[in-house]
């Protein structure tokens, strides 16, 4: 069976330019989340202060986007995080569990010298496979 690849928009994240990337596709089920920072709709301002505050706001973009592509936050089986500090892991958690209930993902913690932009402090990626988790199959 062929699989289409459809890129997935949401008004709640500004979209990179032309030829960059795409903050996420979906084929068949399967649901591919760039890498999301905490940068506003400008694309310019890095918003929150801390993990905490950035890591809430990546959740919230992750969230508006398996939304638009049909899922929900607990269709997603795997994570990887990205941090400048990793001694900062548990603001990061703190936030996490803000959103996510019952099996958390798979999830690789890596900590980087730096990211696009000095005041970004977490980057985290993610996939999903829609209709995957019990929420999901209760949904219908």
């Amino acid at each position: 069976m062929a699989r289409k690849k459809e890129r997935i928009l949401t008004d709640a994240v500004q979209e990179p330019g032309p030829k960059l990337w795409s903050n996420c596709l979906r084929v068949g089920d399967t649901i591919y989340i760039s890498g999301l920072t905490s940068r506003a709709a400008d694309g310019v301002t890095i918003l929150g202060a801390d993990e905490y505050e950035q890591s809430r706001l990546i959740f919230s973009k992750m969230k508006a986007y398996v939304g638009a592509a049909g899922a929900c936050m607990d269709d997603i089986v795997q994570m990887v995080i990205y941090l400048t500090d990793i001694r900062k892991n548990t603001l990061v958690w703190r936030a996490r569990e803000e959103f996510f209930e019952g099996d958390y993902p798979t999830c690789a913690l890596v900590e980087v010298s730096g990211l696009a932009k000095p005041e970004i402090l977490v980057e985290i990626s993610a996939t999903a496979i829609a209709g995957c988790s019990p929420e999901s199959n209760n949904a219908g």
